[in-house]
C-alpha cells in the first residue's frame, strides 16, 4: 500500500531479459534506507519486490504481465522513474490510498502545469472532479474529467521532484484509478440478499 507521494527519482541502470519477464536494476538512495530483500517499492506506480540490493542500487523481477500492462516494458537504461516505499501504519496519508496495481497505460495530451491525459474508455467512469488519480505513481487531484480522460494541475514542486515535469505529448504514463470507486461499483453490482422470514 502506498500514498502516491514520490520519495525519490531513481534511474534505470540496466534491464536484463529473464524468461518471459525481465530483471531491472534501479539506482537509488533514499528508498534503500532500511530496505531488505522481499520489501515492496513502487516504480512509476508499479509495486515491485526487492530481489537484490547493493550500494546505491536495487533489483526487481518484472513479470511479462506487468511489462505488457504498464510502461515498464519500454523503460531503458538512463530513464528516470518515480520511487516510493510502502506506507507504514504510523505514517501520515499525504496522498491517497494507492495499491501499486496499474489499471492501464494512458497518453499525455498536454504537459504540466495543466497536465491532460487520455485514458481507456472503460476506466473513465471512475474519474470525478476533485477525485483522486495516480499518474506514474504520483497522487493527483482531478481538475476536470474530459471526453477522453482527465486534466490535473501539477504544482512546480511536484513537476520538479517527479518525472511529470519532463512528460511531453505522446508520452505513455501508468494510471491507477481510485480504489474506493472500484470497490463501490463492485458492491453495488450485487443485489442485497434479504434475510429469510
Amino acid at each position: 500500500m502506498f500514498t502516491g507521494i514520490v520519495e525519490e527519482l531513481g534511474t534505470i541502470l540496466a534491464t536484463d531479459p529473464q524468461g518471459s519477464g525481465q530483471r531491472i536494476r534501479i539506482g537509488a538512495t533514499d528508498v534503500l534506507d532500511g530496505a531488505k530483500l522481499g520489501d515492496s517499492t513502487a516504480v512509476d506506480g508499479c509495486c515491485l519486490t526487492v530481489v537484490a540490493l547493493g550500494d546505491g542500487w536495487w533489483e526487481a523481477d518484472v513479470s511479462d504481465e506487468t511489462l505488457r500492462r504498464t510502461t515498464l516494458g519500454a523503460r531503458q537504461a538512463g530513464d528516470r522513474v518515480n520511487l516510493e516505499r510502502p506506507l507504514l501504519v504510523t505514517d501520515r496519508l499525504g496522498g491517497h490510498i494507492v495499491q501499486g496495481h496499474v489499471d492501464a497505460v494512458g497518453e499525455v495530451l498536454a504537459p504540466v502545469p495543466d497536465l491532460r491525459v487520455r485514458m481507456p474508455e472503460d476506466l473513465r467512469r471512475y474519474v470525478i472532479e476533485k477525485g483522486s488519480i495516480t499518474v506514474d505513481g504520483v497522487s493527483l487531484t482531478v481538475v476536470q474529467p474530459t471526453d477522453d480522460g482527465f486534466t490535473v494541475s501539477v504544482i512546480p514542486h511536484t513537476a520538479d521532484v517527479t518525472t511529470l515535469g519532463a512528460k511531453t505529448p505522446g508520452d505513455a504514463v501508468n494510471l491507477e484509478v481510485d480504489l474506493i470507486a472500484k470497490y463501490t461499483e463492485r458492491l453495488l453490482a450485487f443485489p442485497k440478499e434479504l434475510p429469510d422470514g
